[in-house]
């Protein structure tokens, strides 16, 4: 199968890419700069010049190729809704591009906003008045009904692994310059986790094998405490680690406290019995615990 990848040299984006040529697949991968369309062409890809947000280079890697995969997504979270509305923009031109022909549109979502209390299944859905400005799961389904197999691949908070530039390195950041690793309240809340090898497996075979609407959950770990992940940070920058009220964790996290008491949990039951999936890298704390975590 020939695949159009977008994120194709991110950090999890670039590891699909590297799973589906070796499990056979071509791919064709977007890339807005020459950095990435050299990464790109060396990993054996081909390479289709554009970005997100030029739509005519986004339907035509769709047009030209078996299926999609959507990884892409722009991190800036000073402008978050600006870039989920890029995102949506982004998803429709690929649904449209690949209209009557039932070829799969894998897009990628997450798992934090699906239920409080219980670990998220892949039958629940996100509210429709949830007021979350990111809904590539919703713009993605509803292009099904112009003929395509879409699905949704649902990330955890933390997909890890060495050159992780998300949560866990924010982590890091603001225990450096806070002088403490901390936690909210008693700390057990949960963040699930998965290495971003694992998530590419993830993404191939939900290509392979996934069926229109479905949501696939690339979760390796159910819930990691978060206290838990605050104390190997405290324990490897050799600093103190505290619990604080949601008062004084909205002083210390700033943008991110939201992020820091979010109890996520999430199950990956299903997807492992439909695609066949087992994990097979680190766990977090075990990631974390490595050096490249801590390499200034």
């Amino acid at each position: 199968m020939r695949v159009f990848v977008t994120g194709a040299t991110g950090f999890v984006g670039s590891v699909t890419v590297q799973e589906l040529i070796s499990a056979g697949h071509e791919v064709l991968g977007l890339a807005r700069s020459d950095d990435s369309a050299a990464s790109l062409a060396a990993a054996g890809a081909d390479v289709q010049r554009g970005s997100l947000e030029d739509l005519d280079s986004l339907a035509a890697g769709a047009k030209a190729c078996d299926g999609v995969i959507h990884t892409a997504f722009i991190h800036d979270f000073s402008k978050f809704e600006e870039n989920c509305e890029i995102d949506r923009r982004a998803i429709e031109a690929l649904g449209t591009a690949l209209a009557s022909s039932n070829r799969p549109l894998i897009v990628t979502s997450g798992v934090a906003l699906l239920a409080q209390g219980r670990p998220a299944t892949e039958d629940d859905m996100i509210p429709a008045r949830s007021g979350f400005p990111r809904v590539s799961e919703q713009t993605g389904f509803a292009m099904a009904k112009h003929g395509i197999r879409a699905m949704a691949l649902r990330l955890p908070p933390s997909t890890h692994g060495k050159g992780d530039h998300g949560f866990v390195p924010i982590l890091i950041n603001i225990a450096r310059e806070k002088g403490v690793s901390a936690y909210v309240g008693d700390g057990l809340n949960h963040w699930p986790a998965t290495h971003r090898l694992d998530a590419a497996r993830v993404y191939r075979l939900a290509l392979e094998k996934g069926e229109t609407g479905a949501c696939y959950h690339a979760i390796a770990e159910e819930g990691v405490p978060f206290k838990t992940i605050a104390e190997v940070i405290g324990r490897r920058l050799n600093i103190p680690v505290v619990g604080l009220s949601q008062e004084e964790a909205s002083d210390h996290f700033g943008w991110f406290a939201r992020f820091a008491s979010i109890d996520a949990a999430a199950s990956s039951e299903r997807t492992r019995q439909f695609l066949g999936w087992e994990p097979k890298q680190l766990g977090l704390i075990d990631d974390l615990d490595q050096p490249y975590y801590f390499d200034a």
